[in-house]
């Protein structure tokens, strides 16, 4: 990656610049690298946006922009506001988006900071958003991020480089109780004690490699047998405690949509069954759906703010899932705002 270049938020006013609209701040700019992204399920996302009222569109893990072309591409009234963590990912999403600049702005912060993006927009209100909670294509193959489980690299696995706590740190510091909790917890690894155990038996550890075999040998031969690698659960698992991802996502969401107008439009892309029942949970209560009902508790009927766009999560078709194979966990959740409590 190219030495980063400082950008103030004064420079040339351009809604593409990541700096905009936060006065002050100073955003580290990067030459975008090489970021290959299929975005899941892009026709839905259009298609859900395509009759909420003008105005602009919270990507709130914009990734490579791959979902925010389509988006562009689909209506011009609309505009985008993408936040990512991830410098090497805005990088390639300006690259991405560049025929589409005016109507784009880019900011360096993770998703629970949606301040970032109130003060931007100040007081207008968002005509829809999405949440993506997938790693990329790029980040995964990519051997030097340390998401991987196929290719050798560091135990890192930090979207935003700048923090400090990596995969390493929770592989090799975490007690055996620690760990298999984690695994089962986060990535519904039904094998979490003995990798648990084999991972602190060879510690300490160095690689995603060395990581990957150690799990795989941990794995009855049996439940080898089924598709995927013996791995990846398990790395699902620490990426999501290394990035914080399940404990800032309940706030996100509802904040996101306390920032969205009447007749926007939300969607969330979910991978792994802890992130979707937290999604199920709110949006339920938000529709007046979380009901209670029985002989020692009175009905509890919430006032609806949504109204769910479909009841069940979609999931991606086959046809898309074997050209992109990374679409097959995908649950998507879509509503749209009707009242303002």
């Amino acid at each position: 990656m190219n030495e980063a270049e400082y950008i103030s938020p004064t420079t040339n006013g351009s809604p593409l610049d990541p700096a905009t609209g936060l006065s002050g701040r100073r955003i580290t700019r990067f030459s975008p690298p090489a970021f290959a992204h299929i975005p899941v399920m892009a026709e839905i996302v259009t298609e859900t946006l395509s009759t909420v009222p003008s105005g602009p569109i919270l990507d709130a893990t914009i990734g490579g922009g791959g979902h925010s072309y389509e988006i562009l591409k689909s209506r011009d009234d609309l505009n985008i506001i993408g936040i990512d963590q991830d410098p090497e990912a805005l990088a390639a999403a300006e690259s991405k988006l560049m025929g589409f600049k005016n109507r784009v702005s880019l900011i360096h912060s993770r998703f629970d900071d949606l301040s970032v993006v109130a003060k931007h927009i100040g007081k207008q209100k968002l005509s829809g958003f999405l949440f993506d909670l997938g790693v990329s294509s790029y980040q995964l193959d990519n051997p030097h991020r340390g998401f991987s489980f196929r290719n050798d690299g560091p135990l890192d696995m930090r979207m935003n480089p700048d923090t400090q706590i990596t995969a390493g740190k929770y592989v090799n510091d975490s007690t055996e109780q620690e760990l298999a909790s984690l695994l089962y917890n986060y990535g519904d690894e039904r094998y979490s004690k003995r990798v648990a155990r084999a991972i602190v038996s060879m510690r300490p550890i160095k690689s995603t490699k060395e990581l990957a075999n150690i799990i795989s040998d941990a794995i009855p031969a049996r439940s080898k047998r089924s598709p995927g690698h013996p791995a990846r659960r398990s790395f699902q698992a620490l990426r999501i405690a290394v990035n914080c991802e399940i404990e800032i996502l309940e706030s996100s969401i509802r904040e996101a949509i306390q920032m969205l107008k009447v007749g926007g439009r939300g969607i969330v892309l979910s991978y792994h069954s802890g992130e979707d029942k937290i999604i199920k949970r709110i949006l339920r209560e938000l529709a007046g759906l979380d009901i209670s009902n029985s002989k020692y508790h009175p009905e509890v009927r919430h006032e609806k703010e949504i109204l769910l766009l479909a009841r069940k999560a979609q999931r991606a078709s086959s046809e898309e899932i074997s050209k992109n194979p990374r679409a097959s966990s995908a649950l998507l959740r879509k509503f749209e705002k009707v009242s303002e409590l």
